[in-house]
């Protein structure tokens, strides 16, 4: 991971809480850039010139375990500013002389927080002020080094400071929605207490890292694979404006996307950007290797290695090629770094398949160091069309995953229109932006039904929508009855093989967001 800073950086050191990528997030939208790093990242690397402020998040373990996530105690003497956060509170308490034990009730929601004395944590905040908990430790004593600066009914020491050096500690979390000024009190922490000036935007991100893909790609060719979706379109318009005729994009057609997908990309990137752009139409073959394969796992491989083989045979006829452009993510970064201890939430990952270590090229990953709504905020700037730029996340693997069992052409085509007819409505009732992802499965089921005088037997459709800040974890969406009520009958009186919609409302976990 990147560890070489070129903007004012506040460091978040994970110990394993489930918060702690948007710990990361609710700094950077205050316009300071925030990194995450394992809990045990060496100290020199924290003594960086960039970095201002180190976070400690939470995490489920508790200080006193015998495997309890540790730092080194030279971190506390670095005169950087520190903030522990619910573990991250215990844990400077319990390292600095302090007493932590298992609180009597384990506090979990909403609480009301005493602000009894004054501190720069604070500055222009309500003496009582709404803020979620969430442990199951307390501080019992903070030790003659920490002055109390507020508490809850159930939390006596629920935030301290340290009376000498700038190190802070919160009992709740700041950075969920339920803490009603917590934002603000990630702001006192950056700009009162680290100093931070705010030099990271969507803006400079665009300017410097036109200039380094020039500088890194110097005169090389590169190739793209695009989709369509969020990252792959603004990877694709940020090189073109870095390296234009030197950058060649790829579309697939799998016969796996959506109604008219592969029209409306080309329409978008030839006629809006005029991007170098090659579609190639595999529907059939794609459809012939599924042919007889039920289980979703097996699915998933035939697509992902039949995809790179489609997209490294289109890449030989353009030339040669150096380097492979790809959306990946921050989440994916942080994700890859696995030691013990950072977040243990389970993301499943519905990409086309990791592309083999063997191919020829170098990787140009451009947004590696942001957040899903950071690359919106990009495409935004790029003016990349609010169309593309507020999708919806789509899988790899397209509509096979959202088909249970065999995948056939017939059975493509009637989910392509009821999940059109789903979307649609959701846009045209200002549900869409509302949702993290929404979208119709095809379900092996058929059932009886009357339409007029005749029995029917056909498909179901489940019609799902979830809420989430980044999809490792989300909640079903609470949709309208009468907008189900509208798209239920839609579908049923339009889309032929369709005689009953139902809709999902399992949350992940323990369900997950896709079907397969």
């Amino acid at each position: 991971m990147n560890s070489d800073y070129t903007h004012e950086t506040i460091i978040v050191l994970d110990f394993g809480s489930q918060y702690t990528q948007l710990i990361a997030r609710r700094i950077r939208e205050l316009g300071v850039f925030s990194a995450i790093l394992p809990f045990n990242t060496s100290l020199e690397l924290l003594k960086k010139d960039k970095i201002k402020g180190i976070i400690l998040s939470g995490g489920p373990a508790s200080v006193y375990s015998e495997n309890a996530p540790r730092l080194n105690h030279k971190l506390f003497e670095l005169n950087i500013p520190v903030l522990g956060i619910c573990y991250g509170l215990q844990l400077i308490i319990d390292m600095l002389n302090g007493k932590v034990a298992a609180a009597e009730k384990r506090e979990y929601g909403k609480a009301i927080l005493s602000i009894s004395t004054d501190c720069p944590l604070f500055r222009e905040m309500s003496s009582n002020s709404v803020v979620w908990m969430s442990h199951g430790d307390k501080v019992i004593n903070p030790g003659s080094s920490f002055q109390t600066v507020a508490s809850t009914k159930n939390s006596k020491y629920a935030a301290v400071r340290h009376t000498v050096k700038p190190i802070y500690g919160i009992q709740f979390h700041p950075e969920v929605e339920h803490t009603m000024e917590g934002k603000k009190l990630l702001e006192n922490f950056c700009y009162s207490i680290c100093g931070c000036q705010g030099d990271w935007s969507s803006g400079s991100f665009i300017e410097e890292t036109i200039k380094n893909i020039r500088d890194r790609v110097d005169g090389e060719k590169v190739i793209c694979a695009l989709s369509g979706g969020v990252d792959s379109s603004v990877v694709a318009v940020l090189i073109d404006k870095a390296i234009g005729i030197h950058l060649h994009c790829i579309f697939v057609d799998t016969g796996l996307l959506r109604k008219d997908e592969a029209k409306k990309v080309e329409s978008v990137f030839t006629d809006n950007f005029h991007l170098n752009l090659t579609c190639v139409d595999r529907k059939y073959l794609f459809m012939n290797k599924l042919k007889g394969i039920f289980d979703p796992e097996q699915k998933r491989k035939i697509i992902g290695h039949l995809f790179i083989d489609v997209f490294e045979e289109e890449s030989r006829k353009l030339g040669q090629f150096k380097y492979l452009a790809q959306g990946t993510l921050y989440p994916d970064v942080i994700e890859s770094v696995s030691v013990k201890g950072p977040s243990a939430t389970i993301k499943s990952h519905h990409n086309v398949g990791g592309l083999p270590e063997t191919m020829r090229f170098k990787l140009l990953e451009p947004l590696k160091e942001l957040f899903k709504d950071e690359v919106r905020a990009v495409g935004k700037q790029l003016n990349i069309p609010d169309e593309i730029i507020q999708r919806h996340p789509f899988p790899g693997p397209g509509l096979a995953v959202r088909i249970p069992g065999e995948i056939t052409a017939e059975k493509v085509k009637i989910l392509q229109e009821a999940d059109e007819i789903y979307i649609t409505e959701l846009k045209r009732h200002e549900l869409y932006n509302k949702i993290w992802q929404a979208f119709a499965v095809l379900l092996p089921v058929q059932t009886v039904g009357v339409m007029g005088d005749t029995r029917t037997y056909e498909y179901v459709a489940a019609l799902r929508a979830v809420t989430s800040s980044d999809g490792m974890t989300a909640d079903w969406f609470e949709m309208p009855h009468d907008i189900l009520a509208l798209v239920s009958n839609r579908i049923i009186n339009e889309v032929e093989g369709i005689n009953r919609v139902v809709y999902d409302v399992s949350s992940k976990p323990p369900a997950t967001i896709e079907w397969e």
